[in-house]
């Protein structure tokens, strides 16, 4: 395969949340295109049997079973991704909990948990893999956002929306702040995407129908989806992006 073909020849990537959803077809579109993948999870057997399937096509994968809500496990895991491919080109911070308590009902622990994982996870990592780019000169950040963040959540609660609005205003200011050490960082706002979290949430299959038909255009968002817009942020196709969020909704919410 050609190197236009292969535009990530070269590139590490860490995708977080690795172990299915829209984590999964990132990790597997990056690979196809040439990068070497270093996958997080918490979900440990189905991490390794990605790793092992992106390995039976001979690309490079190595599975790191980590909580990104931990500051000392995200530190140990870039140091297994560095260890194993020399450096870090690529983060998607992807990995997140779905959580649906009214908040006149929700335990306190939800609210941290949620946030925790889904906010908090993506500066742990990306503070983790700056050094790494900054020394680097380059660097690609993607946080994965949610609809959720640009009017509030269906399938989750109040801790769910807050913690994808931040992660965007997180992105913004991550970006002015690394944009001089040629790292950009963008983020993406997938609508309603057919994935086991939401599978979940879901759990009427006529409910499951009926949201994909209010979707302009006219069905679910597929995994696959979501990952071709993460694709095209980490190509130098979108060298010149930054600071940006890209939704992803199939015609959900139009601005």
């Amino acid at each position: 395969m050609n190197s236009r073909r292969m535009p990530l020849a070269g590139k590490v990537a860490i995708v977080t949340g690795a172990a299915q959803g829209i984590g999964r077809a990132v990790a597997e579109t990056l690979a196809d295109h040439g990068a070497s993948l270093g996958l997080v999870d918490v979900n440990t057997d189905a991490l390794e049997e990605l790793a092992a399937a992106l390995r039976g096509k001979d690309q490079h994968a190595v599975a790191v079973t980590a909580d990104v809500s931990s500051g000392a496990a995200v530190r140990q895991m870039v140091d297994r991704v560095v260890a194993a491919f020399g450096t870090v080109h690529i983060l998607v911070n992807n990995a997140g909990v779905l959580r649906n308590s009214p908040v006149m009902e929700m335990p306190e622990s939800e609210w941290d948990l949620v946030v925790d994982v889904c906010l908090k996870g993506a500066f742990l990592c990306s503070q983790a893999v700056l050094p790494i780019m900054v020394t680097n000169r380059y660097g690609k950040i993607v946080n994965i956002s949610s609809l959720a963040a640009r009017s509030v959540s269906v399938l989750g609660g109040a801790a769910y929306t807050s913690a994808k609005a931040g992660l965007l205003g997180f992105s913004r200011h991550l970006a002015r702040e690394v944009a001089p050490h040629g790292i950009n960082v963008n983020a993406i706002c997938p609508g309603a995407t057919d994935t086991p979290m939401t599978r979940e949430g879901v759990r009427d299959p006529g409910h499951f129908n009926e949201i994909g038909k209010v979707v302009p255009l006219g069905r679910w968002g597929l995994p696959q989806d979501q990952a071709q817009a993460v694709l095209f942020l980490v190509s130098d196709a979108a060298s010149f992006i930054t600071g940006a969020t890209l939704d992803v909704n199939g015609g959900q919410l139009m601005v």
